[in-house]
């Protein structure tokens, strides 16, 4: 461990793999003695950092022997590192591009367990109002009725919407019911004027742009 502490001196944290990171991070408060064997469990177990951002603090301290304050320092690291990817607030984030819409809600979505909804809500530049979260369940095209989904956009005087929905088994490739959902949406849009400017699936670090897929 003092390899590692001397290479994060001397050369910077960028010089470190992430279990390293991790180690160092992890180095007091664990019961399981290697602090970097510990880091690559917690990485296989979960498959990476953005997994392990979802990780409950009492299996992270039963099943491996991390402290109170120890568990509470890797989920205030690792929740520090995904506000870093988001807009600051005070900036009225403007989207260009689909890519644009998916780097602002990935991530919150990406590695979520549950399926769920978001609308961000856009000015006449494509500049983000709202971006609100209307559902989270399983189904949410059978729960949530297409006027719910505008109705951000109604209250607010906006012209656009854009619709977000994750799919939990990482997996962003649309299903017939995503297609039939999304026909509705267009639908609709078009009767109250509020242009559905995409829909985007959300899998795991990957997502699929139905305006692009559809062209409508």
């Amino acid at each position: 461990m003092n390899v590692l502490r001397e290479r994060l001196q001397r050369y910077g944290p960028q010089t470190l793999f992430t279990q390293e990171l991790l180690a160092v991070l992890l180095s007091t408060g664990s019961q399981l003695g290697d602090a970097l064997a510990l880091a690559q469990s917690l990485l296989a177990r979960y498959g990476g950092l953005g997994q392990l951002t979802q990780a409950d603090a009492g299996e992270l301290r039963h099943a491996f022997g991390l402290s109170e304050a120890r568990t509470a320092l890797l989920q205030v690291s690792l929740e520090l590192g995904r506000r870093l990817n988001l807009p600051q607030p005070e900036e009225r984030y403007q989207i260009i591009s689909p890519a644009d819409a998916a780097r602002l809600v990935m991530p919150e979505m990406a590695f979520l367990d549950y399926e769920q909804l978001r609308v961000l809500v856009l000015d006449t530049k494509n500049r983000v109002v709202a971006n609100l979260v209307l559902y989270r369940g399983t189904a949410y095209s059978s729960v949530l009725r297409t006027a719910e989904i505008f109705r951000p956009a109604i209250v607010r005087n906006c012209p656009s919407i854009i619709a977000c929905h994750n799919h939990p088994s990482g997996s962003p490739e649309p299903s017939s019911e995503d297609f039939e959902a999304n026909k509705q949406l267009v639908s609709a849009g078009q009767v109250l004027e509020i242009e559905l400017v995409d829909h985007l699936i959300i899998g795991h670090q990957l997502f699929v742009s139905l305006k692009e897929r559809l062209r409508w």
